[in-house]
């Protein structure tokens, strides 16, 4: 098992390979398809970001209300072909990683080789446990969509594997 340290580089992007399970410890930024669908329209009316996405890792997650003492409740993978409409536009924009589950579309896959970007897969069915390891939970951008908002995550040792790696190759078999 790999331990992994964000922000991510270049070079340890280049060390992942599909297959590989990781531990991954940082920073990360969170948003589903509704901020994606905000980001992707400032993107195309040639606005700034409310956010800088440049170096992040995005974990495609709306966490459920924390409960006392924790921070953040469930926070389970979405599906994340949901963003690949938006995904392209934003790895162009400097996002380096994604956690999500599930498979991605050839668009996404070959923007992902051509900026040098991870793909990584949490388990989905694992909320709760996966919630263990967000350590805090502070709103960047579009509260108004609850859940859904873009929050940044500090994570310890977050267990995921390498889904799909910055060369193409992926530990999906319907990929």
């Amino acid at each position: 098992m790999k331990k992994i340290k964000l922000p991510l580089t270049d070079d340890v992007i280049k060390e992942l390979h599909a297959g590989e399970s990781v531990l991954i410890s940082g920073s990360v930024i969170t948003g589903r398809d509704a901020a994606h669908k905000r980001l992707y329209e400032l993107i195309e009316k040639g606005e700034p970001l409310p956010i800088s996405i440049k170096g992040e890792v995005i974990y495609y997650v709306g966490p459920a209300p924390a409960k006392p003492g924790h921070a953040v409740g469930p926070a389970g993978p979405t599906s994340s072909y949901r963003m690949d409409k938006y995904t392209p536009a934003l790895l162009d924009r400097g996002l380096k990683g994604m956690i999500g589950k599930g498979a991605r579309s050839s668009e996404v896959i070959a923007s992902m080789i051509k900026n040098g970007v991870v793909y990584f897969g949490a388990i989905g069915g694992a909320a709760a446990l996966i919630s263990k390891s967000i350590k805090s939970a502070e709103i960047l951008a579009y509260e108004d969509l609850g859940t859904e908002a873009v929050y940044r995550f500090q994570i310890e040792d977050f267990p995921a594997i390498v889904v799909i790696d910055s060369y193409g190759n992926s530990a999906l078999a319907n990929t």
